[in-house]
């Protein structure tokens, strides 16, 4: 009876591992499956249909990594826009917004005027070209409750803070190749 019951939840057990395992032998056209074996790799990598755990030759390459401690733009924008609270600071996202704030006040008295500031990293290079800053204004009647308008405004606003995150980020390069080059004497001055 025993044995009955063993031999019963083997054949379970294997036909559940069974069931979630693809068929060996399915069709496969040799026009779209590489021949080569780092190829065939990459191809499912790509795909999705694999993982690597980096064992074999070459595994003990380092990947590249850019913190945000070491990105002197990323901590210049968080610098510059410190006098603002943010709701999305995003290093990986390689994007920075910031909260609500209040602006100037408007010309019409019966509206109140508030921006929103929106920097986008597009290199992480220290370049005119490799950061977008952008503004979007929100207008909102005091006399009509939740009546608001948002748009995206060109300002030299935007223009003033991009140009001062590149200079904080250009000083912060400065300041870190300075160390860096103290850091080297030191080494060699001790060996």
């Amino acid at each position: 009876m025993n044995s009955n019951k063993f031999i019963l939840l083997a054949l379970f057990l294997s036909l559940l591992i069974n069931t979630g395992c693809k068929n060996p032998f399915r069709y496969t056209d040799a026009k779209k499956v590489p021949v080569n074996a780092k190829e065939r790799v990459q191809k499912n990598l790509e795909e999705g249909r694999g993982i690597s755990f980096g064992i074999g030759k070459d595994s003990n390459r380092g990947g590249v990594f850019d913190f945000a401690s070491s990105n002197e733009l990323w901590r210049a924008s968080i610098e510059i826009l410190d006098f603002v609270s943010l709701t999305n600071a995003s290093y990986s996202g390689g994007i920075i917004i910031t909260d609500w704030f209040s602006g100037n006040k408007t010309e019409n008295n019966n509206q109140s005027r508030e921006l929103k500031i929106t920097v986008r990293f597009l290199s992480n290079e220290i370049r005119a070209d490799g950061i977008d800053v952008s503004i979007h204004e929100r207008l909102c009647s005091l006399s009509e409750e939740k009546k608001c308008k948002i748009e995206k405004i060109s300002s030299e606003i935007s223009m003033d803070i991009k140009l001062a995150i590149l200079k904080k980020a250009a000083l912060l390069k400065k300041e870190s190749n300075k160390k860096n080059k103290d850091k080297n004497k030191l080494k060699t001055k001790t060996n």
